[in-house]
């Protein structure tokens, strides 16, 4: 099955999360990997063609991506 441009941003960016977790503490690398699996749980059930609601939530995912990957950033609460 060939993927959309949009579907294939979002496997990119979902890629990078789990890719930057994996440069978190061994002990809160976990909470991380939940968080981003939980935040793209929840939009799961989004209907493909609605691409303004996609290209928002890429959006809200890249900004989010760039304040949790700083080395500041050690544990995540949900």
């Amino acid at each position: 099955m060939r993927l959309s441009g949009l579907q294939r941003e979002v496997l990119s960016l979902y890629r990078q999360c789990l890719r930057e977790c994996r440069k978190k503490p061994e002990a809160t690398r976990k909470h991380f990997q939940t968080f981003a699996r939980d935040e793209f749980e929840k939009s799961i059930k989004l209907d493909k063609r609605d691409f303004s609601a996609i290209e928002f939530l890429l959006r809200k995912g890249r900004r989010q991506l760039e304040m949790y990957a700083s080395p500041g950033v050690k544990d995540i609460r949900q």
